[in-house]
């Protein structure tokens, strides 16, 4: 195998079918679909992960929603996570546009890179651990590829921990009992600052666990740590 890079190892992640039990829902969920996307095509595949891969700030996420990113390819993408997600990230300057639509729609993310724990949706949005595990292959390439990364979001608290397991593999971290998630925490770690969040699922944002304010506060500490000066 040649030099691995994160767009061949995006290459591999899309054609992925280790977890025999999500390969069947997202191609099921593909498949059958539901009432307001019936005319749509969906992927149903693994979904690549995207952005600047000379960003100084990751996301990690959990794993794409079965009609939000199964069916419009993109992470994050066609779902109310989504809207969340992007309308901050502009207001932050790290997207051109505050809205992501699908694949081709014309955005862009500067010095940022979006990722998650899993690459298929899930049933439920509960992955199993095995498949925890598999999947943490391609989290681990990442983490290592993606070379200048100096702060690491994570929206929710598998996000955030896996992270954090994924860079002391690596041997970047060390910690002996997990780091306290809960929104708005710091870690610094390393030569890295872990910043928690709650996810922007609508169990959060319309219970109103997570408000506008404080998703947007997160990821102004984000843009406050890294200074305006892309790299």
């Amino acid at each position: 195998m040649g030099r691995s890079t994160v767009r061949s190892l995006q290459r591999r992640v899309v054609v992925c079918r280790l977890c025999p039990r999500l390969v069947r829902w997202r191609e099921k969920v593909a498949r059958v679909r539901v009432r307001r996307f019936a005319e749509e095509a969906y992927w149903g595949k693994p979904l690549p992960s995207f952005g600047d891969p000379r960003a100084r700030l990751l996301l990690v996420g959990l794993a794409p929603a079965a009609h939000g990113g199964n069916r419009t390819g993109r992470m994050f993408t066609g779902d109310e996570s989504g809207r969340w997600l992007f309308r901050a990230l502009f207001g932050s300057g790290f997207a051109n546009q505050p809205v992501s639509r699908c694949a081709g729609d014309g955005l862009v993310l500067t010095d940022c890179y979006i990722t998650a724990t899993l690459r298929c949706a899930p049933p439920q949005n509960r992955p199993l651990p095995v498949e925890t595990a598999r999947c943490s292959r391609y989290l681990l390439e990442e983490l290592r590829l993606l070379k200048n990364v100096r702060v690491v979001l994570g929206l929710g608290k598998i996000g955030f921990e896996n992270a954090l397991k994924g860079y002391r593999a690596l041997g970047r971290i060390g910690f002996r009992v997990m780091p306290r998630f809960g929104h708005g925490v710091v870690h610094e770690l390393g030569d890295l600052t872990f910043i928690a969040s709650y996810h922007p699922s609508q169990q959060n944002t319309f219970t109103g666990r997570l408000t506008v304010e404080m998703f947007d506060a997160v990821f102004a500490d984000a843009r406050a740590r890294l200074g305006k000066d892309v790299c």
